[in-house]
């Protein structure tokens, strides 16, 4: 089996590459990073998704001799400025939507373009992009856009069933700054220091236990764990 996965420097995209690697996947990645306890057991290439010109470069060195993959989890993302709406200049909403959003269009369709059969994708969502509290700006419309993004394409591939995966609360770095914003301004905030949460390798294992389920699915939907689940366990 082989996983193409994007963001592996840490957090969940490291988790779920090694978990991967424990389920017999062949994991292929693009990141900015490359985590010592990946390092030569899976085939990288550095990549920062912020510069979309040079990501179809960077997967034809990565993929360039495979045909087909099994999975594709588009994991990369980043939370951006914390803030008000008019807080945060337009330019700090580009860079978060050129990673969360437009690198993932340049991946698809270079992996289209490279006649890669997919039998699966994955992107990982969140619930901000139904939420949209206050602070979560950029973020919130990133992964609300990742959302459409996704199901357009599911009404293109139709031998590729699509899925936008909201992994609920992850202990992620990301979250962690989250979770130091102002909890009296930002009341989502409270609500979160206050939910259970998962570690990543939790959240790991759990999606890849639920990746087979997930067809069962309208491709292009948007799932989130905790629903799929029945609310947090």
């Amino acid at each position: 089996m082989k996983l193409f996965i994007t963001g592996v420097g840490s957090g969940l995209g490291k988790a779920l590459a090694l978990e991967a690697l424990g389920r017999g996947y062949e994991v292929f990645a693009l990141s900015r990073h490359l985590p010592e306890s990946l390092r030569g057991k899976i085939r990288f290439v550095r990549c920062d998704l912020r510069e979309l010109e040079v990501i179809p470069r960077a997967l034809m060195r990565l993929l360039g001799d495979v045909k087909e993959l099994d999975l594709v989890i588009l994991n990369a993302g980043v939370l951006g400025s914390f803030g008000d709406m008019r807080e945060i200049p337009l330019h700090k909403f580009h860079e978060v939507m050129d990673i969360n959003l437009w690198s993932n269009k340049v991946i698809i369709d270079t992996l289209v373009d490279m006649e890669i059969k997919i039998s699966q994708i994955v992107g990982i969502s969140s619930g901000a992009a139904v939420n949209c509290n206050r602070g979560w700006n950029a973020y919130a419309l990133s992964k609300a856009a990742l959302n459409c993004l996704l199901k357009l394409y599911a009404r293109e591939l139709e031998e590729t069933h699509i899925t936008a995966l909201a992994p609920g609360l992850v202990l992620t770095p990301m979250l962690e700054e989250v979770m130091h914003q102002d909890v009296e301004r930002f009341p989502s905030v409270k609500r979160i220091l206050e939910a259970p949460k998962r570690t990543p390798e939790e959240a790991a294992k759990l999606i890849l236990d639920l990746v087979p389920e997930l067809k069962k699915y309208e491709s292009g939907s948007f799932l989130d764990v905790r629903k799929i689940l029945g609310g947090v366990k």
